[in-house]
């Protein structure tokens, strides 16, 4: 504990002489009760108990000279004000604020009760309240405060401490109310506060005065919150108080004190609920007064006043003897003497009202404007019936005369404004009369009102009680129509479309009127004709079906004056001004109109169309789109044209051409728009002529009479070195006709083997002389073309050497002769010379030799020379004949093309596996062999690739032709095929023969890594209630293979919702879209994904969920749709079907007057206003309830308190809710109609309907009444629609400004990230940066990707599913060069081994191979024996070093990176191999060895030159010696992506992501401006200004009409009377989402 001492100044004793110490004590106790006794304060009805607040002490020390010292200790002060606030208060009102920024009020607010005959609220000698003085008068009464008197209500504590400069009056909340509340009004009197602050308000230096305490507190900002066991709860503070006090003045307060117990009554006359117990008594003690039963009493305060005398008291409750209550019941005997009798006879008591020249006004009458009102003949009568003309009792005196006044007046919004008032006096022989009146023509309600008033004092009251008067309410309606206007059209008008003409009649005096009479409308135009359909009667009168036909002229409409006449008016015919369009289009016109249509084949046909209308007018409308198809022959054109502008134009397009046309074609022309199914087609035939233009052009060669035709690429043989002459050609048209050669046409024909032709030839048809070839070498290749606008047509044909002997393998010929020296022949040969010739050579085949002696040239001709098949090449002959020889070298080159054969091509007895989608391994290139196997280097052969159409090759197969060596590569293929084997083939085309190549087999595998569609797992047997949350959806992406695919990024997968309507099932554009949630724990599979915890909609009906996956930017996968039924929620609450307006009636014997409700149907519904219950039968139990239930509440028809309806499927039917005549109630007051359901299948109670309604019991100021009432619900109405709108805008704005945060949230962690890889962005023209920026640093990965880096040549197994990992070649990445030679070698017997996770995978693969094929099942492998790839290497021992190593020693498995399945990948790998080291070279590894081994085993070491040491300790020889990289024929690791690339990538990628919320927040940003500057535009304004000008007259309204103001009003009661509630946060918030 710690003590504090105050020293006081003998300054301060000297100006605080008459303070005695203990005023200066509990000043100081005030100060700092809470330091000493904690929150709660000095409580002494609770227990001490030990606690952090009970060891703290002050103590005060008083010195005074020549004194003992004084001390107390504050704790031991029990009469402080804070002290006997807390143990006079009956309960507490505990309450927390919140103002802007972080500053925190707590709040209580106590209750001290009035108890038997004083207040108990506790005395403050700083601030007396009760004043003594002794001259008081009796008669005077003060008004003052009572309990509390002129003190404010609470004092202000700064964290703990008082501040007792500062203290706050009140709160708007906790006031005395302007009217009655819930609570009297002397029980605010009854309350006493106080405010506990934090540290963020200021307080001045010396801790008196808080600088801004209540300005703050008072801000309209500020949020009150209720506390209620110790949770802070939000609510409105204003009822919640109101409540409470109220609660604390039934509980608490005992203020009259009903003495002479009587006994325990029934009353029989009240409402079943208020029957009894009543205890009687025969006197009270009120106020210090006591009133007893015969005492004679006046009442105050009640009109009319009443006389009587007590009869007794009643007290509501089962009590026995003398008691406090807070008010009770008096009956009262009413008493008059006889004297009054007589004089109340005699007094002027009614008035009698004749109309004698008829007009008679009837009561509540509804009179057309301008009917005049009869004269009015008045008596005044006595309660005798008695006329009379001045007050009884009096002298002849005028004083007392008796004077009639009559005014009319005209009620209005406004106020009342008297239009008519006259004053009339008795004439002795006449009665009191008024003439007629005839000038009330304005629309409205009236009051007719006469008057007895006094003469010359013109008072309507004598002796206290008021004179006769009549009051007769009449409205005043429009009167018969007399002429009429138009209303707002709604253009365009078409030709032959139904408008409307909206009329508007009005009466003589210009009042809006209605038809009533049957009438036929008159319409004429100028050249239109025109008809109509109905004029409907009432409110709104419109001329239906108005249709117009006729002449327009063009597409922009031409403008008519309408003439419209309405027989039976006064002013009957008015003109009205239209614009005329032509109508939709009814026929298509097109020309020529000939039905059959002649052109030649390859030309383009036009022809007019014109779009027109019923009424023959060109029309035009919007995708006014004519096509034009052409039928009877395949791939003609289509012809389109757009008529969206003009409705006419010509249609035309590309030349209608048929192939092979050899005589006259027949073709259809349909003609038709598209969008407009309602007009007819139109079909013209069209004669196809063929076309007479150069089709075709020949060559022909003349020898003698006959010519024969050269054929394109034909190759002619003639003699080397002579001239082919006499070449002539032709052309011919289409139809066969042989085209007669112009010079116009032979300017068009050129040859390629001679520069100039002689122009005079070719007219005759001839060509140029064509000169043969010398050489064998050599070839002449020639072209004859033609080219002109419609064709290009070429003839060519080769000339060869006709001495040239085709050697390849055929037979050869020779002549033999013999010379002299000088080479002249010598005639030596004779038939028997043919024995001595000698032929020899290397691979010669003599069965064929035929040697023959020619006698007319003496020489000897052999033939059949023929070599044994073999690979081409110079082949030498030697002849000898006697002593003489000769050799001759023969070329020998391949034979014609005989076969196709595979370059590099897979053993083609197998299929070859590919998976669907994927390339080939291999490219597809074939060569020309002749039939012994050897490449025939024939160029230009057509190879073309036969298959079966289901088996697609992309790119598309393309005929190829061969190259000089006789080749041709098709490329490489992907194949897209069904599931299964398939076959292709490959041919060529040579000399018209077909060469077949071989059948080729592919086994087309599914791709697994191809998804094929979406899996959607839910609980189908779930009801979906609205407003609740959807069952859990799991969605797997399948592959063709039936696998699941793993690795995808959740972001790719997507959830939309929409409700279904009749425009089809796909989703629409403002479909709600969710994102898959993250994976828990418990999680089945992580290649799940799982959509948990989705919002049902709100709102019944029947919706539609689908699953998308985006494969790519522009595929997206589709789940099949699943259609969901949302079905009601719980009942919740009953509402009406429309909501009615707020009645107001009386208590009077008309029935219209008393009907609150005439028809009304209540339906259940959820908390989403759902109609739900149909199945739910009950009653509904309809009530009256007031705001104050002291207050008497009117009864329904019948005397009764309750009604009951039947509830039957979901709805109730309230019909002739009627109040009974002379019901009780107070005049001017609102009440509530409480309909409360009651349904016994249901466990819980719903939510009762309450509807409001105004009580007078006056029928005059009901109707005045029931217009403000019925304008105080149109103003209500439009209000909530208003507060709707700038609630929803304001939501947005600030759900604009949360999307701006947070996109700059975004956009600062993304710059941070890019700092942190040394990328600034700079804060202006940040776009072009980050451009130039990406198209860097994407280029410079590219040049990385394009870099040679190491790579395994061994071709992958395709992996047919998910089980297939791959081989061991491919799963493994090493970086290091020397380290990725020396274990691929290592591992050199398992790299093609191909590894499974399941043996049924492996033995599958096995099958598919016939054993040739090693495999790997993971599922075979025993895993305990596995290294731990975390273990450290065996130089080190319990984590210290046992020696030091050199050359780097490393686990091998450490150099391993895997792309893809790394478990999996580990587990491989551990296994093959172990615990193998790699180190630099072999003397590193034998020292490691050497030293490894004396402290354990040393595993098989590797070294980065190529050597190994295995486990035994073996080293050297060819078997551990790695040979160089190039000689393991690709069989290695492949190295990884370098890590520049990667960080490139990374790089990349954040600036990709930058650039992205660089947008959104310029995006977001200019978005907030938009609905700032909408805010502020002067339509905003404007809708701003009239809400606050609807709300001030509300509330003028409602103080008319005395309901208490609608934002102070008890919730309880008030809340179901909107019928257009603000929606609820979700459902704004999808609102909002829709618009944007």
């Amino acid at each position: 504990s710690f003590m504090i001492y105050f020293y006081l100044s003998s300054v301060l004793i000297i100006s605080c002489i008459s303070i005695s110490l203990s005023v200066v004590l509990v000043y100081f106790r005030h100060i700092y009760h809470y330091y000493i006794h904690g929150p709660k304060g000095n409580e002494k009805r609770s227990s001490k108990e030990v606690g952090p607040f009970n060891n703290i002490d002050i103590e005060i020390s008083m010195f005074e000279k020549g004194k003992t010292p004084k001390i107390v200790n504050l704790r031991e002060i029990e009469d402080d004000m804070q002290t006997l606030y807390i143990n006079t208060a009956a309960d507490s009102f505990e309450f927390k604020a919140h103002v802007e920024g972080d500053g925190v009020v707590e709040g209580i607010i106590r209750y001290h009760p009035f108890l038997y005959d004083k207040e108990t609220y506790p005395d403050d000698p700083c601030f007396p309240s009760k004043l003594k003085d002794e001259d008081d008068d009796d008669d005077c009464f003060i008004l003052d405060k009572a309990a509390r008197g002129k003190r404010p209500i609470f004092e202000c504590f700064w964290n703990g401490r008082l501040i007792p400069y500062t203290s706050v009056e009140d709160f708007d909340w906790c006031a005395p109310p302007k009217k009655r509340g819930l609570a009297p009004i002397e029980c605010y009197n009854r309350i006493s506060g106080a405010l506990f602050t934090n540290d963020k308000f200021q307080v001045s230096t010396n801790k008196l005065t808080f600088m801004d305490l209540e300005l703050k507190l008072k801000d309209k900002n500020t949020l009150f919150t209720r506390i209620l066991n110790g949770q802070e709860q939000r609510m409105k503070i204003d009822r919640e108080f109101a409540l409470w006090l109220k609660d604390c003045h039934e509980k608490y307060d005992k203020q009259i004190k009903f003495t002479l117990f009587k006994g325990i009554i029934t009353r029989p006359d009240l409402p079943s609920k208020k029957q009894g117990p009543w205890a009687t008594y025969s006197a009270i003690e009120w106020d210090g007064k006591v009133f007893k039963a015969g005492q004679l009493v006046k009442t105050i305060k009640t009109l009319p006043l009443f006389y009587g005398s007590i009869v007794k008291f009643f007290l509501y409750g089962d009590h026995d003897g003398e008691v406090y209550a807070t008010g009770g019941e008096v009956q009262i005997a009413m008493v008059r003497s006889q004297v009054t009798k007589k004089i109340f006879f005699l007094l002027p008591d009614r008035l009698s009202v004749t109309w004698p020249e008829g007009d008679e006004l009837l009561p509540n009458e509804v009179r057309p404007a301008g009917t005049p009102i009869g004269a009015l003949r008045i008596e005044i009568l006595n309660k005798k019936g008695e006329a009379m003309q001045k007050l009884p009792g009096t002298s002849h005196g005028g004083s007392k005369k008796l004077l009639v006044e009559l005014k009319v007046i005209l009620h209005s919004s406004s106020g009342n404004k008297e239009i008519i008032s006259h004053i009339s006096q008795h004439g002795g022989k006449w009665p009191y009369w008024f003439k007629k009146m005839e000038n009330i023509h304005k629309l409205g309600n009236y009051t007719l009102k006469l008057q007895v008033v006094l003469n010359e004092s013109n008072a309507d009251t004598y002796a206290g009680r008021p004179l006769p008067s009549k009051a007769i309410k009449f409205s005043v309606k429009e009167g018969k129509p007399e002429k009429f206007s138009f209303g707002l059209l709604d253009p365009p008008f078409r030709v032959g479309v139904p408008f409307n003409i909206p009329v508007e009649f009005q009466d003589e005096f210009g009042h809006t009127s209605q038809l009533s009479a049957d009438i036929q409308p008159v319409f004429e135009a100028s050249g239109l004709s025109l008809h109509y359909e109905e004029i409907t009667k009432g409110p709104n009168c419109v001329i239906q079906g108005v249709t117009a036909k006729g002449p327009v002229n063009s597409c922009q409409g031409k403008n008519f004056n309408l003439k419209v006449t309405l027989p039976g008016l006064k002013e009957d015919t008015q003109i009205l001004k239209i614009r005329l369009l032509p109508g939709p289009p009814r026929r298509l016109k097109v020309k020529p109109d000939s039905e059959i249509l002649v052109i030649e084949n390859g030309t383009a046909f036009p022809f007019q169309v014109e779009v027109l209308d019923e009424s023959e007018n060109i029309t035009a409308q919007p995708k006014l789109i004519v096509h034009c198809k052409f039928l009877g022959a395949p791939n003609l054109p289509i012809y389109v044209v757009d008529c969206s502008s003009s409705g006419t134009s010509i249609l035309s397009g590309p030349a209608i051409q048929v192939q092979n046309i050899k005589k006259d074609q027949t073709l259809k022309a349909k003609i038709e728009i598209p969008s407009c199914k309602d007009v007819a087609p139109v079909e013209k035939t069209i004669k196809l002529l063929p076309s007479s233009h150069v089709a075709r052009l020949q060559i022909f060669s003349v020898e003698g009479q006959k010519a024969i035709q050269i054929k394109h690429q034909d190759e002619v043989n003639w003699i080397a070195g002579d001239v082919m002459r006499n070449l002539i050609f032709q052309m011919y048209d289409e139809g066969e006709r042989e085209i007669h050669i112009t010079s116009a046409l032979a300017e068009k024909i050129k040859v390629n083997w001679t520069p100039e032709i002689n122009k005079e030839h070719l007219l005759q048809g001839l060509l140029p002389d064509v000169q043969v070839p010398t050489s064998v070498k050599d070839m002449r290749y020639c072209q004859v073309s033609f080219q002109d606008d419609h064709v290009s047509l070429e003839s060519a044909f080769t000339v060869r050497f006709v001495d040239k002997l085709y050697l390849k393998f055929s037979h050869l010929s020779q002549v033999i002769i013999v010379t002299d020296q000088y080479g002249n022949q010598i005639q030596a040969f004779s038939p028997s010379s043919l024995s001595a010739l000698g032929i020899a050579g290397i691979g010669l085949d003599s069965s064929h030799l035929k040697t023959t002696f020619q006698e007319n040239t003496q020489s000897i001709s052999v033939r059949g020379i023929k070599f044994i098949p073999g690979p081409p090449g110079n082949k030498d002959l030697c002849f000898t004949w006697r002593e003489f020889s000769d050799f001759i070298r023969v070329q020998l080159i391949s034979g014609p093309p005989a076969k196709l054969l595979l370059i590099d091509w897979p053993e083609l007895k197998e299929s070859i596996p590919v998976i669907n989608g994927r390339e080939l391994q291999n490219p597809l290139i074939v060569q020309l062999c002749d039939q012994w196997d050897n490449p025939a280097p024939v160029p230009q052969v057509k190879i073309s690739l036969i298959k079966a159409n289901n088996l697609k090759l992309t790119p598309s197969n393309q005929q190829h032709k061969t190259d000089e060596r006789g080749r041709a590569n098709l490329g490489v293929f992907s194949v897209y095929a069904p599931r299964g084997e398939h076959t292709m083939q490959v041919k060529a085309t040579f000399n018209k023969n077909t060469i077949e190549g071989p059948i080729i087999k592919l086994m087309i595998l599914p791709d697994p890594e191809k998804p094929i569609r979406l899996n959607v797992k839910y609980d189908k047997d779930a009801s979906f209630l609205a407003g609740s949350i959807f069952t859990d959806f799991m969605i797997t992406v399948i592959s063709e293979d039936d696998s699941i695919i793993k690795n995808i990024n959740p972001a790719r997968i997507s959830m939309k919702m929409w409700k279904l309507s009749n425009s089809g099932n796909r989703p629409p554009a403002n479909a709600e879209t969710f994102s898959c949630n993250k994976i828990k724990d418990n999680d089945k599979e992580d290649c799940c994904f799982y959509f948990r915890d989705k919002a049902i909609p709100s709102k019944v009906g029947t919706y539609c969920i689908q699953f998308f996956f985006m494969m790519d930017k522009a595929n997206i996968l589709n789940s099949e749709q699943i259609i969901v039924d949302v079905l009601p929620n719980q009942p919740m609450k009953l509402v009406p079907e429309i909501q009615p307006a707020t009645p107001a009636v009386s208590n009077v014997r008309s029935i219209a007057s008393r009907t609150l409700v005439k028809d009304l149907y209540l339906h259940i519904t959820d908390d989403y206003n759902n109609h739900t219950g149909i199945d739910l039968v009950g009653t509904v139990m309809v009530t009256i309830k007031g705001s104050n239930e002291e207050d008497d509440t009117p009864l329904f028809n019948g005397k009764v308190r309750t009604l009951e309806f039947p509830f039957v499927k979901g709805s109730a039917e309230i019909t002739n809710l009627v109040l009974a005549e002379n019901s009780p109630g107070r005049d001017s007051t609102e009440y509530f109609i409480v309909f409360e359901p009651r349904l016994p299948a249901l466990s819980r109670t719903l939510e009762s309907y309450i509807l409001p309604f105004m009580f007078y019991n006056d029928v005059k100021k009901q109707q005045q009444m029931a217009a403000l009432t019925k304008e105080k619900d149109q103003l209500s109405k439009s209000i909530i629609m208003y507060r709707s709108m700038f609630d929803t805008r304001n939501q947005l704005l600030d759900e604009i400004k949360c999307q701006v945060e947070r996109a700059k949230l975004k956009e600062a962690q993304l710059r941070n990230e890019l700092k942190t890889h040394n990328i600034d962005i700079p804060t202006t023209q940040q776009m072009p940066h980050i451009e130039a920026l990406l198209k860097s640093k994407i280029a410079e990965q590219e040049e990385l990707k394009k870099k040679p880096r190491r790579s395994c040549t061994l071709p992958n197994y395709t992996k047919g599913n998910g089980d297939v990992l791959g081989k061991i070649a491919h799963l493994a990445q090493i970086e290091d060069d020397r380290a990725a030679m020396v274990i691929s070698w290592h591992l050199a017997s398992d790299m093609d081994c191909v590894v499974t996770l399941t043996t049924d995978a492996a033995r599958r693969i096995y099958d598919e191979t016939q054993g040739r094929q090693q495999v790997l099942p993971l599922d075979s492998i025993y895993k305990k024996t596995l290294p731990d790839w975390k273990r450290p290497l065996p130089h080190y021992r319990n984590g210290k070093l046992y020696f030091k190593p050199i050359g780097d020693p490393v686990f091998a498995r450490d150099l391993l990176t895997f792309p893809d399945s790394v478990e999996h990948c580990e587990t491989v790998f551990g296994m093959l191999l172990g615990d193998t080291i790699i180190l630099d070279n072999l003397d590193a590894a034998n020292h490691y060895r050497k030293e490894v081994v004396k402290i354990t085993h040393c595993p098989t070491l590797l070294t980065r030159d190529g050597d190994r040491i295995r486990s035994n300790g073996k080293f050297g020889g060819l078997q551990n010696k790695a040979p160089p990289m190039d000689k393991l024929r690709g069989m290695v690791f492949g190295a990884p992506i370098p890590k520049q690339c990667l960080i490139l990538g990374e790089q990349i990628d954040l600036l990709q992501q930058y650039r992205t919320a660089v947008c959104r927040l310029g995006t977001v940003n200019k978005e907030l401006k938009g609905e700032l500057e909408y805010l502020h535009t002067p339509d905003m304004k404007k809708k701003k200004q009239e809400l606050d000008e609807q709300e001030k007259n509300l509330k003028l309204i409602e103080q008319k009409l005395g309901m208490t103001p609608t934002r102070k009003c008890n919730d309880s009661l008030r809340h179901p009377m909107t019928d257009c509630p603000v929606p609820p946060k979700r459902m704004r918030r999808e609102t909002t989402r829709q618009n944007r």
